[in-house]
């Protein structure tokens, strides 16, 4: 596996449990994370089977060779090479795969054709070039999280019939019982009495997920004396000081909140009033599928999995970058009293359309997938 996520090396992340949870599936797990040098990241392994090293590169543009570099110093003799992504992750397993003469399988968790893509860099231009020469080399197949991705990837893809990838629908799992039954320990209104109304937004805070739109929207929401609404921001991210900023420029600072990264998410969507998300795009949006099985009311732009999940009785959704149904859909959920209850219970509903299932059943899923790769099925 080529990954670019660091925090696997952390005990008890997220990411590090995941992994613990793939090694159940294999005889190896060999994992090599793009990683500088600086960050004095060491070679480990987690359990008995699994094996991380770090490229510890002296820059960027180094990750890609020191990757191949590990593969040879190692010997590893794998059955299978998959990345995180069809890019830099994607061309690093590309030439593995030609070197230890094992499959290619690559993951995509971004919506990249999304025309917003290229909005934020040029890079993702580049990445783009990169993902369109890589797909027709994935003899172990494709993964994608969302049925949305797969469309996407059908109708801009003329893929020669006999290297027509395998394509795996499998998304991102969500444990929506925990969220659906959980009790929260605090309640934002006691926590904010400032607040009559609050939106919730859980997010990385990163260019792709336009945060800005969010405050900028804000500061266009009436506010006055006894409907005071207020913004709570969970999750942290590059460009936190940025948006402090341009609320301190919109002059909503009072209204909204920071939280930084939070654990106890169900006390979150359980008690505010909206959740917000204005992502450029998303390649499947736990976020929305979390908010909803909470039961808290849902306003989306149209990305990842919104439309499988949303309709007028549990949320809404509205086209990417449209501020005035924003503005529209915020302002009616204000000023009309038992509006928000009402979405609240309806929300619940909406879990419904997503295949429920146990993580247990998830991983047999994932192992499948790596199966069918290994056999080119």
């Amino acid at each position: 596996m080529i990954s670019t996520d660091r925090n696997i090396f952390v005990e008890g992340s997220e990411a590090h449990t995941r992994m613990l949870e793939y090694g159940t599936l294999v005889k190896e797990l060999h994992i090599i994370i793009f990683a500088k040098h600086s960050l004095g990241l060491k070679e480990m392994s987690m359990g008995e089977n699994i094996f991380l090293y770090p490229t510890n590169s002296r820059s960027r543009m180094g990750y890609i060779q020191d990757a191949i570099k590990i593969v040879q110093r190692q010997k590893l003799g794998v059955d299978i090479v998959t990345t995180q992504d069809p890019f830099e992750t994607g061309l690093a397993g590309y030439f593995v795969s030609k070197k230890i003469v094992a499959p290619l399988h690559l993951q995509i968790h971004t919506d990249f054709l999304d025309p917003y893509f290229t909005k934020h860099s040029f890079l993702n231009v580049v990445r783009i070039r990169i993902a369109k020469f890589l797909l027709p080399k994935a003899r172990g197949g494709i993964r994608v999280v969302s049925e949305r991705i797969k469309s996407s990837i059908h109708d801009n893809f003329q893929f020669p019939f006999s290297v027509f990838p395998r394509i795996d629908v499998l998304p991102v799992f969500v444990d929506t019982e925990k969220f659906q039954n959980g009790m929260p320990s605090f309640d934002l209104h006691e926590k904010y009495p400032q607040f009559n109304h609050t939106i919730l937004m859980v997010s990385r805070l990163e260019p792709e997920k336009n945060i800005s739109f969010a405050l900028h929207l804000l500061a266009r929401t009436p506010s006055s004396p006894g409907s005071v609404c207020g913004m709570v921001i969970v999750g942290d991210g590059g460009e936190r000081k940025k948006l402090e900023a341009e609320a301190k420029k919109f002059g909503v600072s009072d209204r909204v909140i920071f939280e930084g990264p939070q654990s106890d998410l169900v006390s979150y969507y359980k008690t505010a009033d909206l959740f917000l998300l204005t992502s450029d795009y998303e390649g499947y949006g736990r976020t929305l599928i979390e908010a909803a099985a909470a039961g808290c009311p849902v306003l989306s732009f149209d990305v990842g999995v919104a439309r499988e999940i949303l309709n007028y009785w549990n949320g809404s959704v509205c086209p990417a970058g449209d501020e005035e149904c924003m503005k529209r859909n915020i302002s009616q959920w204000a000023d009309e009293p038992g509006l928000a209850d009402s979405l609240r219970i309806s929300a619940r509903g909406a879990v419904k359309n997503i295949p429920r299932e146990t993580k247990e059943s998830y991983l047999l899923k994932y192992q499948k997938m790596w199966e069918a790769a290994v056999l080119g099925e």
